[in-house]
C-alpha cells in the first residue's frame, strides 16, 4: 500500500507535467492498449472525462465501448447522491467477476466519491481487485499510476488543491458543442452538499486562458461552449490583484463571436444585475438559465445555508424575466430535507407555481457523510418523501408542457447535435432556449444551427420539420 493515502497538495505533487512530455519510452508499454472508461454524475465530470480520454489516447491507448474488450477500467465516480455510489459499485461487481477471468485487467476508480475517505477505507479493506484509487485533484497522474504496476494497489488521493491547471488538452466528446471550465471547487458550503470536500475551494481561471481556449474553440468550428462551474457567478472573487468577475468574463466571450454561449450553474446569492445585462444585450448568450432554489421553504433554505429567501429569489426571477426576453428559466429542487413539514413541502409547491419552469430536475434528500445535514435528525419516513416527489414532478411536469406548447407553430433556430435515439430517421438539437427538438429531414445539417418550425409539444421535447 502506498502511504499516506490523504497528503496536502503542498505537501505532496508527483505530477503537475501535461502528457505531451511523458517520455517517449514509456509509451510503447500501454500502446494499442484498450480502456473502457464510464463516468457517473455532472458536467464537470464529464468534462475531467475528456480530460482523461486525452491522456490515455496520448499514449496509443484506444478507447472501446465495451467492458469485455478492455485491458483497463476506469470509472470516474459521482458523490452526490447514495444511488450514483450504488451505481458505481453495482457495475464494479462485473468488473471483478471480469478479473477473475482476465487477471492483468488493471481497474482504475477515480473522481468525488474517493475523496470521501470512508469510501477509500472500505475499498482498501474490501476491494483489493481495485487496483489505482485516485481523488479529483489528481487525475492527471492516471496514466503514470496504470504504468506503475509494481503495487498492488495504489491509492493515492490529495485531500485539497489550490493548484489551477492552465492549457490542458482535452479528447472532447463532440465537435459541436464545448465545455469550458472556467472555475473549480465551491466556497458556498450548502449543508447537503459534499462538493466543496470533494472538489475544493474555489479557484478561478486566468481570464487570458479562458478566452484562449474559447477563441482556439471558435478557430475551430465549434457552435457552442458553455462556460462551466460549481457557481459560474462567483468567477473572480477569489482574484486579489484585479476586480474581473463573470460578467466581465461573459462579455469578453461572447465578443469573441461564438455562435451560442451559455453557463451552468448559477447561485442565487450573487446572480449581478452587471450580469442580467450583458446576457440581455449579446444575442450569442442564449437566453437560457438554471437558477436552483433548491426549496420554496425559507426555514427550509436557512437550514440548508442556501444565502437567500424566497422573497430574494423572487424578485431575482421576475428580474430576469423582464429584462431578458423570451428567457427559459429551470431550477433544481430538492425534497424530504430533514425534517421539512408539510407546511415547509407546500411552500416548495407554491414557487413552482409561482415560477412555472420550463423544467426541474427534482431529487429526494441524499445523506452524504462528512456534510452538516448527515448529523441532522430526520423524522420522516422515505414513502412520505417518495410522495411529495411524485407530487412535485406532476406539477413540474405540469408547466413544462404548457412552455413546450408556447412553440407550437413557431420557427425557432435549432443548433443539430446528432441522431435521434428514438427515431433514427431524426436528428436532435437544442433551441437557444435548451428545449430539445427531434427534427424531421435534419440528419444531413447536424452541426448546424438551422431554422425549425415547431409541430408537436411533448413534456420533454418538441418534435419539427426543418424549414428550408
Amino acid at each position: 500500500m502506498n502511504k499516506p493515502n490523504f497528503k496536502d497538495e503542498m505537501n505532496r505533487r508527483k505530477c503537475k507535467i501535461e502528457y505531451k512530455e511523458l517520455n517517449e519510452e514509456i509509451k510503447p508499454a500501454l500502446h494499442n492498449k484498450k480502456f473502457f472508461l464510464r463516468t457517473y454524475g455532472c458536467q464537470m465530470n464529464v468534462h475531467d472525462s475528456e480530460q482523461i480520454r486525452y491522456y490515455l489516447e496520448a499514449l496509443g491507448m484506444q478507447e472501446v465501448d465495451t467492458l469485455e474488450d478492455s485491458d483497463v477500467v476506469i470509472l470516474n465516480t459521482c458523490a452526490v447522491r447514495e444511488n450514483a455510489k450504488e451505481k458505481v459499485f453495482g457495475f464494479l461487481g462485473r468488473a471483478k467477476h471480469l478479473k477473475k477471468n482476465k487477471p492483468d485487467l488493471i481497474i482504475c476508480i477515480c473522481g468525488c466519491l474517493m475523496q470521501e475517505p470512508n469510501e477509500v477505507d472500505e475499498i482498501e479493506k474490501n476491494h483489493k481487485y481495485i487496483d489505482i484509487v485516485l481523488g479529483t485533484h489528481n487525475i492527471n497522474e492516471i496514466p503514470n499510476m496504470i504504468l506503475d504496476r509494481t503495487l498492488k494497489q495504489n491509492i493515492e488521493v490529495l485531500s485539497n488543491s489550490d493548484v489551477v491547471y492552465e492549457n490542458v488538452s482535452y479528447k472532447r466528446d463532440s465537435n459541436i458543442t464545448a465545455w469550458v471550465n472556467i472555475t473549480y471547487g465551491c466556497n458556498n458550503f450548502c449543508t447537503y452538499c459534499i462538493v466543496p470536500y470533494t472538489r475544493g475551494r474555489e479557484r478561478s481561471r486566468k481570464k487570458d486562458c479562458v478566452l484562449k481556449e474559447v477563441q482556439a474553440l471558435k478557430d475551430a468550428g465549434y457552435k457552442e461552449i458553455t462556460l462551466l462551474g460549481q457557481n459560474v457567478n462567483s468567477y473572480g472573487r477569489d482574484f486579489e490583484d484585479e476586480k474581473y468577475y463573470f460578467a466581465n468574463l461573459l462579455e469578453d466571450v461572447a465578443k469573441i463571436g461564438i455562435d451560442r454561449v451559455r453557463f451552468v450553474t448559477s447561485n442565487p446569492w450573487n446572480f449581478t444585475d452587471e450580469l442580467i445585462d450583458v446576457i440581455a444585450k449579446y444575442d450569442n448568450v442564449m437566453p437560457y438559465i438554471h437558477l436552483p432554489i433548491q426549496s420554496g421553504s425559507n426555514s427550509i433554505l436557512k437550514k440548508m445555508n442556501r444565502g437567500y429567501t424566497v422573497e430574494e429569489y423572487k424578485e431575482l426571477f421576475d428580474k430576469i424575466k423582464e429584462r431578458v426576453p423570451g428567457v427559459s428559466i429551470t431550477t433544481d429542487i430538492i425534497v424530504g430535507f430533514p425534517n421539512e413539514t408539510d407546511e415547509d413541502f407546500e411552500a416548495t409547491m407554491n414557487i413552482v407555481d409561482y415560477c412555472k419552469y420550463d423544467g426541474a430536475y427534482t431529487f429526494i434528500y441524499s445523506k452524504r457523510v462528512g456534510t452538516p445535514a448527515a448529523k441532522m435528525d430526520d423524522s420522516i419516513s422515505q414513502e412520505v418523501k417518495e410522495q411529495r416527489l411524485y407530487k412535485l414532478n406532476e406539477l413540474v411536469n405540469k408547466y413544462s408542457l404548457e412552455s413546450n406548447k408556447r412553440y407550437v407553430g413557431k420557427e425557432v433556430p435549432v443548433l443539430l447535435m446528432g441522431v435521434s435515439e428514438k427515431d433514427p430517421t431524426k436528428a436532435y438539437g437544442y433551441t437557444d432556449t435548451m428545449k430539445l427538438v427531434n427534427v424531421e429531414n435534419g440528419i444531413n445539417e447536424i452541426g448546424n444551427i438551422v431554422n425549425v418550425r415547431i409541430e408537436e409539444a411533448k413534456s420533454f421535447s418538441l418534435d419539427g420539420k426543418m424549414v428550408k
